[in-house]
């Protein structure tokens, strides 16, 4: 007899540890049973079904047949079909494939279902409609007949282990399968995982109930991630497979940087402010467009933070990468202009077809560009316009079309094969220290100036 209070504890102590609902793990055991029973007590083609009552511990076995018409059966075949069946289905399965095309399309059949819905006719499985009112009154095809079997508990020891397989199998199944569906409710949203092991590039991160798998192009470029660590990551997507769902994972995504400020920022995960845009060039910089829905509120000073400390807490997890927030806008030009930042644009001048020209101070032209452009790289990105910018003359005559402006493609590559040199880059930022330092650069050539002076009246 079974013991109900032991039985009853071991499906919660598995359902506890896989995480897996006690009515699949019951609907497990039934389906264990109803193999053990056709083993000892049934044949192999009948449709056995066990209902198991965990409170009472009482099995109710049944037989079940599909009752059928003519209209639902295949015709019988002759022994020359038959042969040729069991020929086709010796087959592999791409060879039947196209074997089963070719006869298609020498028939004329070629746009007809592939598949017959008709079903050849079982006895242990099927019954016919007139056989099956006799037993069940009103009964039509399709449904199923049900009739009541005496129930076994004495199982032999094949019919017992059969059953073990069976329970096995299917509870890694379910298994698999509650995880997939776990993980699926969380794709684009940011986890935390502990670094598991490295496989050549690519990293496989320790989730919990599963094992995710970060590809080398979905990391972030020259960072390195030490075994047993602790990293936050965003789950992208989640594949099926044979050996259970594939956890695809990444920290290079531009939604990576934005689920990450709405962690770090209370404003935008009410909604008072939004992001609308992140262009991301993952591991050197990222460009985010907000805006405010409510009046009074700074968009930028609240990304930012008191001092910095909420960008700077998204820095930190992205390993230094340098951001820039600027302010969205329905204005297409001011949209643009604000994009470009840091450098100052004087003006913005529409054009067809998502183009625009922008014009900049010859000293803020390298800081447009940015290094190797990535700036108006980002700034394109993040507009979808296509940037020309106008006021360049140090760049190198390869760089600007016939009438004087910088070759900006639709990615925001500058130039055609040349790029923007180091010197050029970081000349914009050593003329703003220029100008800083002239009025106490002045002072102290004055001040030399009266000293030597001084010195030869005397």
């Amino acid at each position: 007899m079974m013991d109900l209070k032991t039985f009853g504890a071991a499906i919660s102590q598995i359902a506890e540890d896989k995480g897996i609902p006690e009515d699949r793990i019951l609907e497990t055991i039934e389906l264990a049973l109803a193999a053990a029973y056709k083993r000892d007590y049934a044949s192999r083609g009948e449709h056995i079904r066990v209902k198991l009552n965990p409170k009472s511990g009482k099995m109710e076995v049944s037989k079940v047949y599909l009752v059928v018409d003519d209209a639902m059966l295949k015709p019988e075949e002759t022994e020359e079909e038959a042969e040729m069946r069991r020929k086709r289905e010796a087959m592999p399965q791409s060879v039947r494939a196209a074997a089963r095309e070719a006869i298609a399309v020498e028939s004329g059949e070629a746009d007809k279902d592939e598949e017959d819905d008709r079903i050849r006719f079982n006895p242990e499985r099927h019954m016919m409609v007139q056989d099956a009112q006799k037993v069940q009154k009103g009964i039509q095809p399709g449904e199923e007949l049900v009739i009541d079997l005496e129930p076994h508990e004495d199982f032999g020891r094949i019919a017992a282990q059969t059953a073990k397989q069976v329970i096995v199998q299917r509870l890694r199944e379910v298994e698999r399968e509650t995880v997939a569906a776990e993980y699926e409710e969380k794709v684009g949203d940011i986890i935390s995982g502990i670094v598991q092991r490295v496989e050549g590039r690519t990293i496989y991160i320790d989730l919990g109930r599963g094992v995710g798998v970060l590809f080398p192009q979905e990391q972030i470029p020259g960072e390195f991630l030490r075994l047993g660590a602790r990293i936050r990551v965003m789950l992208l997507e989640v594949n099926p497979t044979p050996r259970g769902p594939q956890i695809i994972l990444s920290r290079s995504h531009p939604d990576f940087v934005q689920k990450l400020f709405e962690m770090e920022v209370p404003e935008i995960a009410s909604g008072v402010v939004e992001i609308k845009e992140v262009a991301r060039e993952a591991g050197s910089r990222t460009k985010i467009a907000v805006m405010s829905n409510q009046a009074g509120v700074d968009p930028i000073g609240a990304c930012v933070g008191q001092r910095g400390t909420r960008v700077l807490t998204v820095i930190n997890e992205l390993n230094g990468e340098k951001i820039d927030v600027i302010e969205w806008s329905e204005e297409p030009e001011r949209f643009i202009a604000n994009a470009l930042a840091p450098a100052k644009v004087t003006g913005v001048e529409l054009g067809d077809r998502m183009e625009a020209k922008v014009q900049v101070p010859d000293d803020q032209l390298s800081l447009a560009i940015g290094r190797e452009g990535q700036n108006v790289r980002l700034a394109v990105k993040l507009t979808k316009w296509k940037i020309e910018i106008e006021g360049a003359e140090d760049l190198g005559e390869e760089n600007f079309d016939e009438e004087g402006e910088l070759i900006v493609d639709e990615e925001g590559n500058v130039g055609t094969e040349e790029t923007v040199s180091d010197d050029a880059q970081d000349e914009s930022g050593d003329e703003q220290e220029e100008e800083e330092m002239s009025e106490e650069a002045k002072k102290a050539a004055e001040a030399a100036a009266a000293a030597s002076g001084e010195d030869e009246d005397e």
